[in-house]
């Protein structure tokens, strides 16, 4: 694992709790998929119980207007790199109950025109705090 590695979820606060939970669950999914240096470890207790490694990193949470988001999901596409994870979840995904009808309308959508209630980012610490340095903690 790169010793510079940050993580980074943001979404909107305006949203109820329970949709904000599973917002950042499933980009946590998506995040830890495609950076398996996430956690992919485990660890045994001295009763010898093996459990999976939630995250081998800090995940603050932090918040933002769906504007925000969006804008950051936009700039944080542009300045990606082959090291860096870009995760939005677009409200319109909270509709489609199939991953197989969001893969298949999702060619037909246009992210810029899109809500995207929250994002997840996984990349160099300097990336990360470019994109999320002006952003609060959601409490």
């Amino acid at each position: 694992m790169k010793s510079d590695l940050r993580v980074a979820i943001i979404v909107n606060p305006e949203m109820p709790v329970g949709l904000i939970a599973n917002t950042a669950s499933a980009i946590a999914i998506g995040l830890g998929a495609n950076q398996q240096t996430l956690a992919a470890r485990r660890l045994t207790d001295n009763e010898g119980r093996t459990i999976d490694v939630s995250s081998c990193l800090p995940v603050p949470i932090l918040q933002a207007p769906q504007e925000t988001i969006g804008a950051l999901m936009l700039k944080a596409l542009e300045k990606k790199t082959d090291e860096a994870n870009v995760v939005p979840f677009p409200a319109f995904a909270r509709s489609l109950h199939d991953y197989a009808d969001y893969e298949k309308s999702f060619p037909d959508r246009n992210l810029s025109e899109e809500t995207i209630d929250g994002l997840g980012l996984v990349g160099p610490s300097k990336w990360i705090r470019s994109l999320t340095g002006s952003l609060k903690l959601l409490r």
